[in-house]
């Protein structure tokens, strides 16, 4: 507890693996730069991710808009 700036700035190079009596319970991730805590909560917001399986869907039943026709 007392060493979480050490722990929050090694978190930016990699994930830090937090323990409960010797076993995993839970994970630190570190973010670089603002884009990239941005697109973390884009890839595990459910919301997000299931706008693009139903895009995904459409896509596979044919139903598509090509960039020209967007205006």
């Amino acid at each position: 507890k007392d060493d979480l700036s050490k722990y929050l700035r090694l978190a930016e190079k990699e994930d830090v693996i937090i323990t409960r009596h010797g076993k995993p319970a839970g994970i630190l991730i570190g973010f670089a730069s603002e884009d990239a805590w941005f697109e973390y909560r884009l890839e595990h917001d459910p919301r997000f991710l299931q706008r693009i399986e139903r895009a995904r869907e459409g896509i596979r039943a044919g139903r598509r808009v090509q960039l020209e026709d967007v205006k």
